[in-house]
């Protein structure tokens, strides 16, 4: 049922043989639906890459906040299988949107929640390089530094790439700073 929900759904911008473009669809209509294909079954994945993959990467900015905030909601439901489309959420914030603040707030959620071993490192490690971004350079080195110091890190190469980090952060600090 869900399958056939979402090839209804997809199919819809080509009815009747005229194409509609995806930043003219009901974006709140769109994303009910694809809560409803989601309720029907909860462990496909399609109507989030849908959401995140597609429908997010309208040229209207609105309407890609609308299906990103879609992907966040559904991600708080089962963090440890619907995060990497959060983790393209919050790619898209950052570099389609411009809007750090957001891409923050869903990688964030993404180290916070996410409680699988099997999340890689780089999508938990996502909020302290959107911290350097910001320029919010203090509480970058802070997490940073207590991430190298919790020991989860168990890879030799991650680690010295993640010192090295540490120290460029910490001189972009000292640099920063007046004299």
């Amino acid at each position: 049922m869900a399958r056939l929900a979402m090839l209804y759904l997809q199919s819809f911008d080509l009815r009747g043989g005229s194409a509609i473009p995806y930043h003219r669809l009901d974006y709140d209509r769109l994303v009910a639906w694809l809560g409803a294909i989601l309720e029907t079954d909860p462990r496909s994945a399609y109507p989030l890459f849908a959401a995140a993959r597609v429908y997010a990467e309208s040229p209207d900015p609105a309407k890609s906040r609308v299906a990103l905030d879609f992907v966040y909601r559904e991600y708080l439901k089962s963090p440890n299988t619907r995060w990497p489309w959060l983790a393209h959420a919050a790619l898209l914030a950052k570099h389609r949107l411009r809007d750090l603040a957001l891409a923050r707030r869903y990688a964030a959620a993404i180290d916070r929640d996410t409680t699988d071993p099997s999340v890689p490192s780089w999508a938990r490690q996502m909020e302290i390089f959107i911290l350097e971004d910001m320029d919010e350079l203090e509480a970058a080195k802070i997490m940073l530094g207590g991430l190298l110091a919790s020991g989860r890190i168990t890879d030799p190469a991650e680690a010295k790439f993640l010192r090295e980090r540490l120290e460029q952060l910490e001189d972009r600090l000292r640099n920063s700073r007046p004299r």
